[in-house]
């Protein structure tokens, strides 16, 4: 009977191994159609044939393309979001809470390009959400650790909500610059958005004038 018993578990556990191999085979898929193609172009046959998968297998685990977008999305952000969470928590004054955070930010992008585009592309579409489960507990951690550093007097006192915006749309968008030019590293974004948050336009490295020819 303890054979029988342990026979159907290990079973069970196999199913369950490929249930997750499956879903994360079509999770993968759609991370490179998306980026090559755009959301908006993008149909559920080319994800599908972007896997080894039969095409009903698809609908086993996802209802349409955009959740599997969202869940491409939530994987991303759960990636992502102990990364920085541990450089602000690191973080001993206003400059390390605001170029720890954004310098692991600009690495994980650049080393995953891929994904990046793929979430970025979505914008094609306005009405694809983006506010994931994930995606929401990054934000939250992110203000909360905001006020958790106003409180200790790591940051000056601001406000939490725009400040947290204002991260993350700087964060987006330089990282966005830093893959369509060549002459932009990880660390070079991390010091532009540091700059910015420090000191203001004003204090920003002065962009050499183009020689005359």
């Amino acid at each position: 009977m303890s054979d029988v018993f342990e026979l159907t578990k290990s079973q069970r556990g196999k199913r369950e191994e490929t249930k997750a191999s499956n879903r994360q085979a079509i999770i993968d898929a759609a991370r490179n159609v998306f980026a090559d193609l755009g959301y908006g172009a993008t149909t559920v046959r080319d994800i599908i044939r972007a896997t080894e998968l039969a095409s009903g297998t698809f609908y086993n685990y996802f209802k349409s393309k955009e959740e599997v977008f969202q869940a491409l999305q939530d994987e991303t952000a759960l990636r992502v979001r102990p990364r920085l969470r541990a450089e602000r928590i690191r973080a001993r004054g206003f400059e390390e809470f605001i170029t720890g955070t954004f310098r692991s930010y600009f690495d994980f992008v650049k080393n995953d390009q891929t994904t990046f585009i793929a979430v970025r592309r979505h914008r094609e579409i306005p009405r694809v959400r983006i506010d994931t489960p994930e995606v929401i507990a990054g934000f939250d951690e992110l203000r909360a650790d905001i006020e958790t550093a106003i409180e200790n007097g790591v940051l000056p006192p601001a406000d939490p909500d725009l400040l947290m915006a204002s991260m993350v749309g700087v964060a987006f968008e330089v990282a966005h610059q830093m893959l369509v030019r060549d002459d932009i590293s990880a660390d070079d974004a991390a010091k532009f958005a540091t700059a910015l948050f420090l000191g203001g336009v004003q204090a920003l490295p002065k962009k050499p004038k183009a020689k005359k020819r």
